[in-house]
């Protein structure tokens, strides 16, 4: 591998060309203009300019130098601040656009990127599946590619911390389908052919795609573009299932859908209760044009409230009344016959969820007092149980507003919370209330109680303790009245405990089945595979084996191993805890995974000889594909056959590498290479390294290796993999973990951790040869803008540029909180400080490209963070570009925002990483000997003609610029 310089020595170097070329004054190119060259010196008393005859016999010799320099220097296309600058090495940005110029994208033109990404990300995305109940039927639900900046400039309310597209009256941004396809699966396990649903007007959108029970029918929702480039409303429609035939569920054209919270459920085979606009709304709320009085909030109380930065929040009484408009439903149950009837009065209904045997209706709303502090979902909080008819049975709970809950991680809502019904009978309650009033830092035991009760229970009749936790309940599967397991967990240990329970038997004593660390993904059991019931629930699957009295359930497990992940399926007994490996995927070539049980739609038993799976398959090269396996044989039967998404790359390279960290921490990371490179005959190549930090709370933990080596190389619309097609080295998710062990807060010291991370990835590339100094760009989204800024601020040896995208950079912005860091800014200011690259603005020098979207809701990382850490940047004279995205959120879904960060982002890429100092350091070391020479020679001819020289020879003048030769020696 050929030496490099360091970058102190890089810079010096550069500085020939800057004083030759005068940077600042002419763009860089091939052949520099040097007709109109200007020599320059800065001078304590400012910029000294002179005209002399002695011009004229040094333009040939600089001529000649900066001839060489220029050609060696224009493939770096260095640019002055204000963008000006020539083109990229290996293909420049403006030839891979045709039309596109630097101009153009600082005048705010969208571009594009060069073909080569550009045609991956415009592939057409392969359908989303869905099985019927029976499992006999496939829907191919398509998707298209990425929507046009025009849906999403379409005007939203933001309210409680939604957005809400008033004209359709759902969210706002909403992805859709464009096309349904029902496959019957045959015995073979082959498919049938495609049966479309037709019957709804052309280019429609189609959501909420809804099996009915019996699966004859599908229920979904369309809407349609207006002339106005706005939406319709949305209407429900139902097909059959047969015939493929759609129809509107409602007779009545005037009847909508109100898909702002809940939108609809099958109650039956044959009816559907379904959120509307209510008929009696009639126009939205006007904005008063003078305000009736100031915005007051009062804590007078004196009440402790700590809240994170949520975005999009209530205002005033203006969007109070607005929120209601939108949120407001009436609820319907309409039969396929076409009976409609309305249930219940109008109120913003969250949640609808009927009773297993059908009986029953458990109803979540929300109402007033509304917050302007946090979002809808801590406003108060009403849970009632209805008949499926519409008849008020009792109410469970009406729970106040919950602005109060402490930031601490596990803290919770008082009162009753998760409250749903047991999967494995008609009707009865469960639920969970804290003891510790929701305060992680109060010390409690029990911390939570599980309670159960039948839907009407007798007068008098009080719920029954179910099972008592010393953590923080985190759910049920589900069984029968000898099965259930529960699950508990506390983040500051990072504890989780699942306990064994028998509902129905008070005499059978809760047991511990796991308990384990969350961060140890080898010890990972798997989780238990669930079955279908008849009434559409899902309990977990208990397992028989011929002549075998034992209880058993299928744990699937991701196999968490030092080699990789090896999924599995092991056959678990209950009681003895003991267990089989049934399947597992292959790994030498392959990564397979468990996806769903399909032998689960007949009542009864289920033997492990009848045993039916949904798998799926993928390799580094070969995308993800599905398969039915069969026992006893495990016979597979391939039923998907979907295109590679990007040919272009199916040959690409893939790599799970690991190495260690100078405190003796493993890490690990996937390296991805270009196809058909060789490292011993192409040498190294421009690296891009893209992560995320993590913290953790044992080294032993953050060192364990997640993944696989043999899975497919998933590349999204933004992806860093894309630039393998621009003959990149990706370094994809290095770990970087943040460590506290003990009673030690990880991120007291982050900045360590972080460059010590950074520097063991850099070393670890480097030495495969695939990579090489000066030539290393980093870059992430939202934490890992974060990180990638910090990297630049405190690690500038290791990287030539960076990439942030969506970050947020001052945390003192976020004083109660942010990511996995509950202390407030109050309780741990030097660490809030310290972690903030904002405050260390002064000491980035590497070119950084921030993006961030005009319309982020993401709480802690407003737009705000990117505008005032671009600011910082620039009042320090840091090499910065800031792109915001209009109407864009914290991720990033328009067609043109998204070709355009990939335009951005290659281009900053060519100029900053590809074309870097580096790449003609050496060059340019060698070439400096030259130019000195011909100044000394000039000297020399001077003197001899008598013109003066040595010592007391004056400064040279060139083109009116005042030049001392000894500014170009080292």
């Amino acid at each position: 591998m050929k030496k490099m310089l360091p970058i102190n020595r890089m810079m010096r170097l550069y500085k020939v060309y800057h004083r030759l070329s005068i940077l600042s004054l002419l763009p860089l190119s091939p052949s520099p203009p040097f007709s109109s060259l200007k020599l320059c010196r800065f001078t304590p008393g400012g910029l000294r300019t002179h005209h002399s005859t002695n011009s004229a016999r040094l333009r040939p010799i600089m001529t000649a130098a900066t001839s060489r320099l220029g050609n060696l220097v224009s493939g770096t296309s260095f640019l002055a601040e204000d963008g000006g600058g020539g083109g990229g090495f290996n293909g420049s940005v403006n030839s891979s656009t045709n039309t596109a110029t630097e101009d153009d994208a600082l005048g705010g033109k969208y571009q594009l990127p060069p073909a080569e990404i550009k045609d991956i990300v415009d592939a057409p995305p392969v359908p989303a599946l869905s099985f019927s109940p029976q499992r006999d039927k496939i829907l191919f639900l398509k998707r298209r590619s990425l929507p046009p900046l025009t849906e999403l400039a379409k005007p939203e309310e933001k309210l409680a911390g939604m957005r809400i597209d008033g004209k359709c009256n759902t969210r706002s941004r909403m992805s859709f389908y464009t096309g349904i396809g029902i496959h019957q699966l045959l015995p073979d396990g082959t498919l049938g052919p495609e049966k479309v649903v037709h019957g709804f007007p052309d280019g429609a959108k189609i959501n909420f795609v809804t099996w009915s029970p019996d699966g004859r029918h599908l229920s979904f929702s369309i809407r349609v573009d207006e002339e106005d480039n706005s939406s319709s409303k949305l209407s429900v429609w139902v097909a059959d299932v047969e015939t493929g035939k759609a129809n509107p569920l409602f007779k009545s054209p005037d009847v909508y859908l109100n898909a702002v919270f809940d939108n609809f459920v099958w109650l039956d085979n044959s009816s559907v209760l379904v959120c509307t606009i209510p008929s009696s709304r009639e126009d939205p709320p006007k904005k008063p044009l003078v305000p009736s009085g100031p915005k007051i909030q009062s804590n007078e109380t004196r009440n402790v409230v700590q809240v994170r930065t949520f975005q999009d929040l209530l205002k005033d009484e203006y969007d109070e009344d607005l929120f209601d408009y939108y949120a407001t439903s009436q609820l319907v149950l309409v039969s396929l016959d076409g009976t409609v009837k309305e249930i219940g009065p109008p109120a913003v209904y969250t949640s609808m969820d009927p009773s297993p045997d059908q009986k029953y209706l458990l109803i979540s709303s929300i109402h007033r007092p509304y917050s302007f502090i946090v979002p809808c979902g801590r406003f108060p909080k009403k849970v009632e149980l209805w008949t499926t008819d519409g008849k008020f049975v009792r109410e469970l709970c009406d729970l106040p507003l919950a602005e109060d809950i402490p930031i601490a991680f596990n803290s919770v809502r008082k009162g009753m919370r998760s409250i749903n019904w047991r999967a494995d009978k008609p009707s009865t309650l469960y639920w969970a209330e804290t003891q510790d009033e929701g305060d992680a830092k109060v010390e409690v035991s029990p911390r939570d109680i599980i309670y159960t009760q039948p839907a009407e229970p007798l007068e008098g009749e009080q719920p029954e303790i179910l099972h008592k936790l010393d953590l923080r309940y985190g759910g049920i599967s589900w069984c029968d009245d000898s099965l259930a397991l529960v699950y508990e967990s506390w983040y500051k240990t990072r504890r989780i405990r699942t306990w064994v329970i028998s509902p129905g038997s008070k005499d059978v004593s809760p047991r511990v089945l796991f308990d384990r660390s969350s961060e140890d993904v080898y010890s990972d059991p798997g989780s238990p595979m669930m079955r279908r019931t008849p009434s559409g629930t899902y309990v977990i699957a208990k397992i028989k084996k011929e002549n075998d009295e034992g209880t058993y359930v299928l744990l699937n497990g991701s196999g968490a191993t030092p080699e990789g992940n090896i999924p599995f399926l092991d056959l678990f007994d209950i009681n003895t805890s003991s267990k089989e490996r049934i399947w597992q995927s292959d790994k030498e070539k392959y990564f397979e995974t468990v996806v769903a049980l399909m032998s689960d739609y007949e009542e009864g038993d289920l033997y492990l000889d009848q045993l039916k799976l949904l798998t799926s398959k993928e390799s580094k090269t070969e995308n993800t594909q599905y398969y039915i396996q069969s026992w006893p044989d495990q016979k597979a039967c391939q039923i998907t056959n979907f295109p590679h998404p990007y040919p272009q790359l199916a040959s690409l390279q893939k790599e799970m590498i690991r190495y260690q960290r100078k405190d003796g921490v493993q890490l690990t990371a996937t390296l991805y290479l270009p196809p058909g490179y060789d490292p011993s005959k192409d040498g190294p190549l421009p690296c891009l390294v893209w992560s995320y930090p993590g913290e953790f709370k044992s080294k032993d933990a953050a060192g364990q290796v997640r993944g696989s080596p043999n899975e497919f190389a998933g590349i999204g619309p933004t992806s860093a993999l894309l630039w393998l097609a621009r003959r990149f080295a990706i370094l994809s998710g290095p770990t970087i973990p943040i460590i506290g062990e003990g009673d030690e807060e990880a991120n007291d010291r982050y900045v360590e951790q972080l460059v010590a991370s950074a520097e063991a990835a850099i070393e670890a590339v480097i030495q495969r040869g695939v990579a090489c100094p000066g030539k290393i760009a980093v870059g992430g989204h939202s934490y890992g803008a974060f990180m990638t800024a910090n990297l630049l601020a405190h690690a500038p040896h290791l990287f030539c540029c960076g990439i942030a995208r969506s970050g947020a950079y001052n945390r003192t912005l976020t004083p109660f909180g942010f990511q996995n860091e509950d202390r407030t800014l109050w309780e741990a200011t030097s660490t809030y400080v310290e972690m903030s690259p904002f405050i260390s603005a002064n000491k980035i020098k590497k070119p950084i490209l921030i993006v961030h979207g005009e319309e982020d809701n993401n709480p802690g990382t407003l737009t705000m963070q990117s505008d005032r850490f671009f600011n910082a940047l620039k009042g320090h004279g840091a090499l910065c570009r800031l792109v915001i995205l209009p109407f864009e959120s914290h991720g990033y879904a328009a067609r043109e925002s998204i070709m355009h960060v990939l335009w951005e982002t290659d281009r900053w890429l060519q100029k900053y990483c590809v074309s870097s100092i580096s790449d003609v350091s050496a060059e340019l070391d060698a070439c400096k000997d030259d130019v000195s020479k011909r100044v000394r020679d000039s000297e020399n001819k001077a003197v001899a003609a008598g013109g003066g020289g040595g010592p007391e020879m004056a400064d040279f003048e060139l083109e009116g610029f005042h030049f001392k030769p000894g500014s170009l020696l080292w």
